[in-house]
């Protein structure tokens, strides 16, 4: 009995680093506004606040759900966590655009350790039922992180500045570190360390080029020298990736899993689902403070409802999924996502807050369907001693969902907005459409999320690797 108790408090530590990850991105989402306003940046500079973090976070993936194979569990994950206190920490004290960028990448290197290897330890500890109960727990701490960010992040705002919003992660990832450091068990086999550097060099190349295309298009011109070169830069380093994971013996991402139906469509699946919730995620608050002219502090509230909602269904979901299966589930909750999304596109100045309340209530409905059914059917589609790196790559496909989304609607609303107000629309008009506009993107990428999960997930089978 001791046992299994020691099992479930080392599970509620290791998503702990799930929940602080998500609290620090719900604040930051509703802090770009008040940080454009106080360093004197644009919408197409202050997203960097985000995507710096997750684009550090999404490369080294890989990189850590390996480590998390070779290396002592324990002091992998209280790695992570000392390393994100240190990060959050120091943006609390950032003077300026360029250090917060700095201080959010280390910070994201501790998160990084964490996310690639949190599946994998709940994976390892339990099977059958109890693993889909876990798995709904992280759903559910995960969304209470995203509930309890908007809250915390909108008071704190309101009345110490946008710079006290990563304080509250200091002393819990410092506890959680120690407990870690005491109470992980190492779950690893001492094997000689491989690591494909120059895989890793490829990847990150393409990657970062990807994504400064896609973020600085509108403001450089899409069909100028700089985009084309960062396009054909993409397309090179990415081929290079691909052929040299191929053909080594330790590659930094096992192509052959991608063998398993479900988990390549699984994946693709989840990167969407996180591309339709960010579409609406980070404009909410934007259109919340500039047009509805709401504070931080009830703006934060009235995206409570939505991490309230998905804390609330994601246990039960996890725990259904763990004895009937992911399929129903999987696909319910895109249906949810477009559904919420129609919504969003309908918002006006005047629409009341009841109205704002049900949508996001129904959005987080929808993750809390779609997001633990979806990780158990991936994660338990591949061998146990590819978990870490499958961690990794779960972790990794999530994360760049979060980054194309925040880059590709600030981009999309940026460049409505624009010819809108070029056009002679005044600004709440050219807001308004350029916000319903941007949400029907949103909408395709829950189309193609809910496509894809229709393909991945049936009945599975593990390949050998």
């Amino acid at each position: 009995m001791k046992h299994i108790k020691l099992k479930w408090f080392i599970c509620l530590l290791v998503i702990t680093g799930n929940f602080l990850g998500m609290l620090d991105s719900t604040s930051v989402n509703l802090a770009l506004y008040p940080i454009a306003d106080n360093l004197g940046i644009s919408l197409s500079q202050v997203q960097w606040v985000v995507i710096a973090y997750m684009l550090v976070l999404t490369v080294l993936l890989p990189f850590f759900g390996k480590i998390g194979d070779l290396f002592s569990k324990n002091k992998v994950y209280g790695t992570g966590f000392l390393i994100f206190a240190i990060g959050a920490f120091l943006c609390c004290t950032a003077p300026s655009f360029g250090l917060l960028i700095l201080y959010r990448c280390i910070e994201a290197t501790g998160a990084s350790i964490m996310l690639s290897n949190a599946p994998a330890v709940i994976v390892s500890m339990f099977k059958g039922e109890r693993r889909g109960q876990a798995l709904g727990i992280n759903g559910s701490l995960v969304a209470v992180g995203g509930m309890t960010g908007p809250a915390i992040g909108g008071l704190l705002i309101h009345h110490f500045g946008w710079h006290t919003i990563f304080l509250p992660c200091v002393p819990v990832a410092l506890i959680g570190a120690i407990l870690s450091f005491r109470l992980i068990p190492s779950y690893h086999k001492k094997r000689s360390f491989k690591f494909d550097y120059k895989g890793f060099l490829y990847f990150t190349t393409a990657l970062l080029a990807l994504l400064l295309a896609i973020s600085e298009g509108h403001s450089w011109g899409w069909g100028s020298a700089r985009i084309i070169a960062l396009g054909i830069i993409t397309l090179i380093f990415g081929a290079l990736f691909y052929m040299r994971d191929k053909k080594i013996n330790y590659p930094m991402i096992n192509f052959k899993m991608f063998k398993i139906k479900t988990f390549t469509f699984g994946n693709i699946a989840v990167m969407n689902s996180y591309m339709c919730m960010f579409t609406n995620g980070v404009l909410l608050p934007f259109f919340l403070q500039e047009i509805v002219r709401y504070n931080a502090f009830i703006s934060g509230l009235l995206i409570l409802p939505y991490s309230v909602a998905s804390s609330a269904i994601a246990p039960f979901a996890g725990s259904y999924s763990g004895k009937h299966g992911s399929r129903v589930l999987t696909l319910v909750g895109p249906s949810i996502y477009i559904i919420a999304l129609i919504i969003f596109t309908t918002f006006t100045p005047s629409t009341p807050m009841w109205e704002i309340v049900m949508a996001s209530v129904i959005m987080g409905i929808g993750n809390g369907c779609f997001q633990s059914p979806s990780n158990n059917a991936i994660l338990t589609c591949v061998s146990h001693e590819h978990l870490g790196i499958a961690s990794g790559i779960l972790s990794l496909s999530r994360n760049l969902g979060n980054i194309l989304g925040v880059a590709i609607t600030i981009t999309l609303f940026d460049s409505f907005r624009t010819r809108f107000i070029e056009a002679g629309e005044v600004y709440n008009t050219a807001f308004l459409n350029s916000y319903h506009l941007t949400m029907m993107f949103g909408i395709v990428f829950g189309l193609i999320c809910l496509t894809c999960a229709y393909i991945a997930y049936g009945n599975t089978q593990k390949v050998k690797m």
